[in-house]
Formats: C-alpha cells, sequence, structure tokens
C-alpha cells in the first residue's frame, strides 16, 4: 500500500495551520540543511533525486538549479508558477488550500539552495481560498522565524510574496509569467536567454511548480534514494494525478510515477460510469494528446506517454466514455487554446482561429470534403513555429483526435450531423 507523503496533511483537521504542519515534521528540512548543508550540497542532493518538473515539461530540477550563475551582480530570484490554468488540473489548489507550509519550506529550501532572497508566488485568481491560506501561512512563518531576516538564527534572509494572477492561461507559461510579474502584457520571451541567467527583471531566476517545490522538504528528510526508489528510475518519485471526466470516483490521487494509466482510471477512479465504456483518456490536461481505450496499458511517467505519443503534462488525467462525441470534445479544445491564445504568434493567433472555424463547421452538419486534410494542414502550420508551447499542445491534441476517431469526423461530414446527439 503506498503512503501518501504530498498529501498525507490533507484530510487533517486545521492541516493547512502551522501547528499542525510542525507537529508532523514540518520544517525540519529546513532546519536541516541551515545547519548541515551548503547550497551547493542542496542542489547535488536533489540532482541525484532525479526531480523533474511536476509542471508539465519534466526538466530535471537540480540541472536547472545548477544553470543558475553562482556569481551574479544582480539579485537572484525564485518564482512558483502557481497559476495552473490547465483544465482538468487541480493538484497545487489542493497543496495550496489544505497544506500551505509545505509549499513555503518547499521554497525556503529550494531558495537556499540557489542563493535567492526572495520568491514569488504567481497564483491565479480564482483561487481565493488558496491566497487566503498562503498569506496566513506566510504571516504564520514569518512569526516563527521560519521567513524573514536570519532564518532559524541563520545568516540566510528570505521572503516570501503573492501575485495574484487575472486568469490568463498563457501565463503558466514561464516567461509569459515573468512578463506579467513585471507589469507587462503576459506574452512569451524569444529564449535564449532562459530565466536562469536572465529571468525577473533580467536577473537570474528559477521557475518551479507548486508540487516540484513540495517534494523537495521531503527529498532532503528522507534521502534522494528514497526518492528514486518511487516508480521508475528515469521518472522517479510520489506523483499526484488529477482525475476527472466520466468516472466513479474522479479526485486527486498520490501514487508513484509510472503507474499504469487502466489501473490508476480503472482501479483507483472505479472505472466508467454504469452501462458505459471508456472510449478515451486525456492524460495530461487538455494540452495532451488523447489515448484511445486499447492504448491504456501504457505507464503514467514522462518517457512512456511520449513513447505512446501523448505526455504527462499536469496528470490532470480526464476520461472520456463511449457516450461522447470526439468532434465536440476536440472543438470545445481548441475553441479553448484559440481563447487563450496571447496572439503573438501568428501561426497560432492565425492558425487557431481557422481551425475552430472549421470544426464548428463539421460539428454543426456543414462540414465538407477537404476539411479534415485542411484541419491537418493547419496542425502542420502551427506545430514548431510558435514562440511557446501553446500551439505545440493544441496542434497534438487536434492530431491525435483526427487519427484515432477520424471516424467520427467522417461520419458528421457524410451524415451531416452528430451521430451522437
Amino acid at each position: 500500500m503506498f503512503e501518501p507523503v504530498l498529501l498525507r496533511n490533507i484530510d487533517v483537521p486545521d492541516g493547512h495551520r502551522l501547528s499542525t504542519y510542525e507537529a508532523g515534521g514540518g520544517y525540519r528540512a529546513l532546519a536541516k540543511v541551515l545547519r548541515e548543508h551548503t547550497p551547493d550540497e542542496v542542489v547535488d542532493l536533489v540532482k541525484q533525486s532525479n526531480l523533474r518538473g511536476r509542471g508539465g515539461a519534466g526538466f530535471p530540477t537540480g540541472m536547472k538549479w545548477g544553470f543558475v550563475p553562482k556569481l551574479a551582480d544582480k539579485p537572484k530570484y525564485l518564482c512558483c508558477n502557481a497559476d495552473e490554468g490547465e483544465p482538468g488540473t487541480f493538484k497545487d489548489r489542493i497543496i495550496m488550500e489544505r497544506d500551505p507550509h509545505q509549499l513555503i519550506e518547499g521554497l525556503a529550501v529550494s531558495a537556499y539552495a540557489i542563493g535567492a532572497k526572495t520568491a514569488y508566488v504567481y497564483i491565479r485568481g480564482e483561487y481565493v481560498t488558496a491566497i487566503r491560506r498562503l498569506e496566513r501561512a506566510i504571516a504564520e512563518a514569518h512569526e516563527k522565524g521560519y521567513l524573514g531576516t536570519g532564518v532559524l538564527g541563520s545568516d540566510f534572509n528570505f521572503a516570501v510574496h503573492i501575485h495574484c494572477g487575472a486568469g490568463a492561461y498563457i501565463c503558466g507559461e514561464e516567461t509569459a509569467m515573468l512578463e506579467s510579474l513585471e507589469g507587462k502584457r503576459a506574452q512569451p520571451r524569444l529564449k535564449p536567454p532562459f530565466p536562469a541567467a536572465a529571468g525577473l527583471y533580467a536577473s537570474p531566476t528559477v521557475i518551479n511548480n507548486v508540487e516540484t517545490l513540495a517534494c523537495v522538504p521531503h527529498i532532503v528528510m528522507r534521502g534522494a534514494h528514497w526518492f528514486r526508489g518511487i516508480g521508475p528510475d528515469k521518472s522517479p518519485g510520489p506523483k499526484l494525478y488529477c482525475l476527472s471526466g466520466q468516472v466513479r470516483k474522479p479526485g486527486l490521487y498520490e501514487l508513484p510515477m509510472g503507474i499504469p494509466l487502466r489501473q490508476l482510471v480503472e482501479d483507483h477512479a472505479g472505472g466508467p460510469l454504469p452501462g458505459r465504456r471508456i472510449k478515451a483518456v486525456i492524460p495530461g490536461g487538455v494540452s495532451a494528446p488523447v489515448i484511445p481505450e486499447h492504448g491504456l496499458d501504457v505507464g503514467m511517467d514522462f518517457d512512456s506517454l511520449a513513447a505512446a505519443g501523448s505526455m504527462l503534462g499536469s496528470a490532470g488525467v480526464i476520461v472520456v466514455d463511449d457516450s461522447t462525441c470526439m468532434v465536440k470534445i476536440t472543438t470545445r479544445i481548441i475553441e479553448f487554446f484559440h481563447h487563450e491564445s496571447c496572439g503573438k504568434c501568428t501561426p497560432c493567433r492565425e492558425g487557431l482561429n481557422w481551425a475552430v472555424k472549421v470544426l464548428r463547421r463539421i460539428e454543426a452538419g456543414e462540414g465538407a470534403p477537404g476539411d479534415l486534410e485542411q484541419l491537418e494542414m493547419l496542425c502542420k502550420g502551427i506545430f514548431g513555429n510558435t514562440f511557446c508551447a501553446l500551439g505545440d499542445g493544441a496542434a497534438m491534441g487536434l492530431r491525435a483526435a483526427l487519427v484515432h476517431f477520424r471516424d467520427e469526423f467522417v461520419a458528421h461530414i457524410e451524415e451531416r450531423k452528430c451521430p451522437f446527439h
């Protein structure tokens, strides 16, 4: 039986309070690194654990920290991406609402490792409860000496600030988030330079996801060997999976990285609703290409899903049963990406607008021969030709739907109506 680590406090009364967090061993990791480890040793420990970013890209966290120059004439910053705008994803919200001190300790340890004195938590403005509890937790941590000047009697000074976003999906992209933090319009930056060299205010900056940072104190206390002993060696550790859609037991599950997708959906989430069969699963938020039912025997980790033509992304697992029209789902997803595109890149701005018009026409029973080929052409024009991954995610999702469920698109065009509704 897998013992939860990241979610150990979510069902504990007052789990968001400092006293509860301390009673469970909270802030011991921070005290340990300040007392026993140099910043470089903490970076090496995280490298040894092979912790990969839980925000979507899966980049090795220790390696990212190692890119920050040790000697810099500007201050270093740590930014936490808590925007969580990916549909089907709610794991970071639960951590911030139910166990905010876990995030704060992760921020403090990480900031110590990279030499930062200031951290910003960029959180979506709709997360009102999470914002209030984070604010309260920061105040509690200051009062007890876990934040502020001379943390726990050391020479480490550290402050955490909250910045509320305004609901723009594009701010989940790290450089667009930095632009927003600086008070500019949120649009992705051209890279290089990368944030580690020139990020917030053109200073060295590390950007990590909430779940990624929450893993850090556990690695410090339990060791890199413990972390690597969970799941596959190339993508180890505990993982939070968000289950939603047409399943009996939707919710947030903490399980080992690499668990088979079929086991996750059928055993843990209870399988499809009564009288229904699973048609497909979106494994990592709507940016991840859909996987048909026959492909569900794949591990939920970065490498296995990539080999299967999809991606882990945010681990927002959305289950679709056989009562649902894939043309309708695909249309809604591309409408979302079109609406949330910042408009900076012509392929994304114009290509998604064109794709939405074609998909709406097909869904309405007004499709024409050549429409599917036109959609494929649009995917080719968008993919790999934009500043950020928004256009890539949209193109990959549309392309996968056309490959795996082409018969439904053809039926809409030939029958001049939706066969499901």
